[in-house]
C-alpha cells in the first residue's frame, strides 16, 4: 500500500510524541530521515515554477527592489506563514548601480535575416551570452534598420569604423548603428559622432578576431547602446560592412540606477532562543533574467524545508532567511548581520547557506569549513565550520555520492556571518567556473564548459536546472538542517568559540574592465 505524503506527516508527528524520553543524539537520525522524506524535489520544483511565473509577470526578472522580487518575497512569506512559521520582514535600502538593468535588455533580428533573439548577459556578455547593456546607457525600446559604419570581420584587419562622417553617408535617420572598436579615433568620436549623425542606438563590438565585447561607460550619450560579441555583430551585419545590412532589429534597454527599498524575508520556528540555526538563500536575481538556478534553486529548497520543519520539533530555533540584494554585493545579509546586537549574534550557533544547487553541468560542492582544501579567509574559519562541513561529508559518504570542496571565501551570503565569527557551511553546484576533465569523470557532464552555462544570463530559467542534482542537494540540505536544529550542541560542541577579529572585505560583483568615453 502506498502511504500518502500527508499520512506520512501524521505518522511522523505521532512518532515524535513517543521519543521524549530518548536521548537527543539518538533522535537525530530518525528526525533527519523524516524531514528528508517530507522534502521532495517535486515540492522544490513547484516553488521554482512559481518564481518563473512571477518573473514573467514582473518584467522578466526578480531584481532586488523590482516587482519580481517584491512578489517573490510575498510568495515566500505566505507559504512560510501557512506552514505555521512566524514571518517578518527586514527592510533596508540599497544602491543599484553597476548591474542596473531594471528589466532584461532585448536585442533581436525581426526581419531581413532569420529571426533571432540574442541572449542577454551582464557586462556585455563577458560572463556568457550575446550582448549586454552599456553602463549608464539611456533607456529606450525601438525597432529600426541596422547600419554598418565601415566595419570589418577580416581577421587581423584594422578599421576606422565611425571615425569619419563618410561612414554615415546615406544612413536613414533613426538607424541602429554597428560600430567597431579601433585605435584610429577615440571612443567619444565614435559614439557621439554616431549620435550626432542620426543614430537611434549603437551596437558596439570588438576588433576583428576578438569575440569578447567591450563594456563602456556611456555617460552623456543620449541614445541607448549595448556591447555585443563578434558573432552577434556578424549576424546583425548580414554580410555587409558599410551601409544598410538589410536587417531590421529591435533593441531595448531599461537602465535604472538609483536607491531602492527592498527586504529580507524571515520565517522562524521557535525553539531554544539561545541556540539559533540560520538557514539562508538569496531571493533576488540579476536584472538580465529570472534567476531560476541563481538563486531560485536555493530559495525554493529552503522554502520546501521550512514548510515541513515543524514535523521534527527542533530543539534549536530555526530561522529561515531569504536575503535580498545579494547580487549587488551580499547587501541583504550584510544589512541583517549589522542589525543584530552582540547578544543576538551570540545566539546564532550556525549558518547554513544554499546558493545555486541545481546547476546543469554540476559538481556537488561542499563549503570547505575546515580549510583543508582552500585558502583561509582573513581571521580564519569560525570554530564550528569544520563540524558543519563534516555533517554534509558524512551524509554524502553514506549514500555513495562523491563531493568536492569549494572555497570558504565568503563569496555568498554566509560571508557576513563568518566575518562576525558565526560558524557556517552549505552547498553549491557551480557558477561560471569550468568543469575539469577530472570532475567530469567523477560527476558526469561536459568538461571544458561552465557548471552553469546560463549564469547571470537571460536563459537562467526553468530549463536551466538539473532535477537530478536538485533532488540530491535538497535532501542533503534537509538532512543538515535537521541534524543541526535537533542537536546543535552535539554537532558543534557545547562551547563554540568565535573569533570576532576577522574582517572580510565585502565581495563585489564580477565585471570586466570599464572603458570610459573620452
Amino acid at each position: 500500500m502506498t502511504v500518502s505524503r500527508s499520512a506520512r506527516a501524521v505518522i511522523a508527528a505521532l512518532a515524535l510524541l513517543l521519543v521524549g524520553a530518548v536521548p537527543v543524539a539518538a533522535q537525530v537520525p530518525d528526525r533527519a530521515a523524516w524531514l528528508r522524506d517530507a522534502v521532495t524535489v517535486g515540492g522544490v520544483l513547484e516553488h521554482l515554477e512559481a518564481f518563473q511565473a512571477i518573473a514573467d509577470a514582473g518584467g522578466g526578472n526578480r531584481l532586488a527592489g523590482a516587482p519580481g522580487h517584491e512578489t517573490s518575497a510575498d510568495y515566500v512569506a505566505a507559504k512560510a506563514a501557512a506552514a505555521g512559521l512566524e514571518v517578518s520582514f527586514h527592510d533596508f535600502t540599497y544602491d543599484l548601480d553597476l548591474l542596473a538593468d531594471w528589466t532584461p535588455p532585448v536585442l533581436e533580428i525581426v526581419s531581413g535575416a532569420e529571426p533571432r533573439a540574442f541572449v542577454p548577459g551582464i557586462a556585455g556578455g563577458v560572463l556568457g551570452g550575446d550582448f549586454g547593456s552599456m553602463y549608464n546607457s539611456p533607456s529606450a525600446d525601438l525597432t529600426a534598420p541596422v547600419w554598418a559604419a565601415d566595419i570589418t570581420f577580416e581577421p587581423g584587419a584594422d578599421n576606422t569604423s565611425g571615425c569619419q562622417a563618410a561612414d554615415y553617408a546615406g544612413m536613414p535617420p533613426g538607424a541602429i548603428v554597428l560600430l567597431q572598436y579601433s585605435e584610429a579615433c577615440s571612443l567619444g568620436t565614435k559614439f557621439f559622432g554616431a549620435e550626432q549623425l542620426g543614430a537611434s542606438a549603437i551596437v558596439f563590438f570588438n576588433e576583428s578576431g576578438v569575440d569578447e565585447p567591450i563594456w563602456v561607460n556611456v555617460t552623456g550619450l543620449q541614445v541607448p547602446s549595448v556591447a555585443v560579441t563578434g558573432s552577434t555583430a556578424e549576424a546583425l551585419a548580414n554580410g555587409v560592412t558599410q551601409g544598410l545590412t538589410g536587417v531590421t532589429a529591435r533593441l531595448k534597454v531599461e537602465w535604472r540606477p538609483g536607491t531602492y527599498a527592498t527586504r529580507n524575508v524571515i520565517a522562524e520556528m521557535r525553539g531554544d532562543p539561545n541556540q539559533v540555526v540560520v538557514v539562508g538563500a538569496h531571493l533576488d536575481s540579476v536584472g538580465t533574467g529570472p534567476g531560476i538556478n541563481d538563486n531560485g534553486s536555493g530559495s525554493a529548497t529552503i522554502l520546501e524545508i521550512a514548510e515541513h520543519i515543524r514535523q521534527i520539533r527542533p530543539r534549536a530555533t530555526v530561522r529561515f532567511i531569504w536575503f535580498s540584494a545579494e547580487e549587488s554585493g551580499l547587501l541583504g545579509s550584510e544589512a541583517y548581520v549589522a542589525s543584530l546586537s552582540e547578544r543576538e549574534r551570540d545566539r546564532i550557533v550556525a549558518m547554513l547557506n544554499f546558493d545555486m544547487v541545481g546547476s546543469p553541468n554540476f559538481v556537488r560542492f561542499v563549503y570547505d569549513g575546515d580549510l583543508s582544501d582552500s585558502e583561509p579567509p582573513p581571521g580564519g574559519a569560525p570554530a564550528g565550520s569544520a563540524e558543519i562541513e563534516r555533517v554534509f561529508l558524512d551524509y554524502f559518504a553514506e549514500r555513495g555520492l562523491a563531493v568536492a570542496p569549494t572555497d570558504f571565501d565568503g563569496r555568498s551570503d554566509y560571508g557576513p556571518f563568518i566575518e562576525a565569527g558565526i560558524p557556517a557551511g552549505g552547498l553549491f553546484t557551480g557558477a561560471e567556473g569550468v568543469k575539469t576533465p577530472q570532475q567530469a569523470a567523477v560527476f558526469g557532464g561536459v568538461a571544458g564548459e561552465q557548471y552553469d552555462p546560463c549564469y547571470h544570463l537571460g536563459c537562467d530559467d526553468l530549463g536551466n536546472v538539473s532535477v537530478t542534482v536538485l533532488d540530491q542537494m535538497s535532501d542533503a540540505a534537509a538532512h543538515a538542517v535537521a541534524v543541526l536544529s535537533v542537536d546543535p550542541r552535539g554537532v558543534l560542541g557545547r562551547d563554540v568559540r568565535r573569533d570576532r577579529g576577522s574582517h572580510l572585505p565585502r565581495p563585489t560583483p564580477v565585471h570586466p574592465p570599464l572603458v570610459r568615453l573620452r
